[in-house]
């Protein structure tokens, strides 16, 4: 079954089942072909899609916001951040290593996350909910091809989460303006700032919880990406520092 052959024609449920697939398979999609009309439609997707992983047996462990850079907003062409689901299978050990194998083009970019220590609600300060935060990887890895796809098959697709590597976690403290530098093979790939993030991280922070509605205490929230995302081949080790935070890595492998 393709996204091309049933645009308008399946519901929420059966697009779950398409994406979840191409991700389980490593098989791309083509873009454009979803019929999604608007996110509310690819949200309901996105639902489905995680509940499949649910069901599985994997545990909702966080939430993650896409579209931080104002840059990248204005690129697609949106006035609002995306966001989506991480699972305890999506999280890789800091010093571990990821089996890309199975992924079908994937890039890395460095992040700051937040543990919730409170109910992270909307209004108020959103720092107040937070017990800790960290230097951190997410790994993307879009089910559509060549990462060519509309604004709501994105979010469809879990905003192209697959995987996310949290470093030591500390006391809050000015995230502001902290430098951020990613290096692949232990040479310097993307150099930026936690301002990339909305301009602060924290703004980010209040994002997800007007996104969200709420989120529980153990939440770990991905602020967004503070660089530009970079290729994942095998055999490649990944550092991110963020500084003030201190770093955080792994290394990609292939399986036989």
């Amino acid at each position: 079954m393709s996204t091309t052959a049933t645009a308008g024609a399946v519901g929420p449920a059966a697009l779950a089942e398409i994406l979840d697939s191409a991700a389980r398979h490593g098989r791309p999609l083509p873009g454009g072909g979803s019929g999604l009309k608007d996110t509310e439609e690819a949200y309901a997707v996105q639902e489905a899609l995680v509940g499949r992983r649910l069901a599985r047996g994997e545990r909702l462990t966080g939430f993650k916001l896409g579209f931080t850079s104002l840059a990248k907003m204005r690129q697609m062409g949106v006035a609002d951040l995306i966001h989506g689901r991480l699972t305890d299978r999506m999280e890789i050990p800091d010093g571990g290593r990821l089996d890309v194998s199975g992924l079908i083009h994937p890039r890395v970019e460095p992040e700051v996350a937040f543990l919730l220590g409170d109910t992270l609600r909307p209004g108020g300060d959103p720092m107040a909910a937070v017990a800790a935060v960290a230097p951190a990887l997410e790994v993307i890895d879009s089910r559509y091809d060549g990462f060519r796809f509309s604004l709501p098959e994105v979010v469809a697709d879990n905003t192209s989460a697959a995987g996310y590597v949290l470093g030591p976690w500390s006391a809050p403290g000015d995230l502001g303006n902290l430098g951020v530098l990613l290096e692949v093979d232990g040479r310097p790939a993307e150099t930026g700032s936690t301002a990339a993030i909305l301009g602060h991280p924290v703004r980010a922070l209040a994002a997800a919880a007007r996104l969200a509605g709420s989120l529980e205490p153990g939440t770990v929230i991905l602020a967004g990406a503070a660089t530009a995302a970079v290729p994942l081949p095998p055999g490649t080790h990944v550092r991110a520092t963020v500084a003030g935070l201190g770093g955080v890595r792994f290394t990609t492998e292939e399986s036989a």
